[in-house]
């Protein structure tokens, strides 16, 4: 029997590395996208597509979660909010959506479960990235323990992170080692026509790629 992973895949590129990651190291991938209402979801759903043609993934499930949207407090559902543009801070920005990994992680879970998938893939980053408080290895690792205890006994399923300690020019450079499709992800919470990059999921990325030396393949405003 194949072993299988969840593979909690956004459109971006953290998510897009776990998943060439994954498909590299054997594994039978069910790729989890959702939809929430969030200003980028149709460039992001394009994005979650065309990577999984590219990596040969056959098994995707596209779920609605809009209730993120109904709950809101955050910029990327909330269009009365600004997306903030003046530069990374030290504060948690409004682009945080109010525990949406522990949400999308705990339904991972149901799937894995269900589908008996060992391992459940998401491309959280700790170490350089906008301080999201569910990003963390700590609540990763809370949040794994909490899924053992609330699943059948039978099952057991590891959250894998292969990113969490990694810098943006990390995961550039691991990401064109290993020939993971950088050129169909989408990061901008803004736009989805073209990159604005100044958000600051493109400011991170921008970063990222200028301190890797590459260039990034996708368009952004002139």
């Amino acid at each position: 029997m194949s072993k299988k992973a969840v593979v909690i895949m956004s459109g971006g590129m953290d998510s897009t590395l776990c998943a060439t990651i994954a498909v590299n190291e054997g594994y039978e991938v069910i790729a989890l996208h959702f939809d929430y209402d969030q200003r980028t979801m149709k460039r992001e759903k394009r994005a979650f597509n065309e990577i999984c043609d590219k990596l040969g993934i056959q098994k995707r499930l596209n779920l609605n979660a809009n209730f993120i949207a109904d709950i809101g407090g955050n910029s990327l559902t909330d269009k009365s909010l600004s997306v903030p543009k003046t530069g990374l801070s030290d504060d948690v920005p409004n682009t945080y959506v109010p525990f949406r990994n522990g949400i999308f992680i705990s339904i991972a879970a149901a799937v894995a479960e269900k589908n008996g998938a060992e391992a459940i893939f998401i491309g959280v980053v700790e170490e350089d990235s906008s301080g999201y408080p569910d990003c963390t290895h700590e609540f990763i690792k809370q949040i794994n323990l909490a899924i053992n205890h609330g699943t059948a006994p039978s099952f057991k399923t590891k959250i894998i992170t292969p990113l969490v300690n990694l810098s943006k020019a990390q995961i550039v450079a691991k990401s064109l080692e290993i020939g993971s499709p950088l050129e169909l992800t989408w990061s901008c919470y803004e736009n989805e026509n073209e990159a604005c990059g100044l958000c600051d999921s493109c400011r991170l990325r921008l970063n990222g790629f200028e301190k890797a030396g590459a260039k990034d393949p996708i368009k952004y405003i002139s």
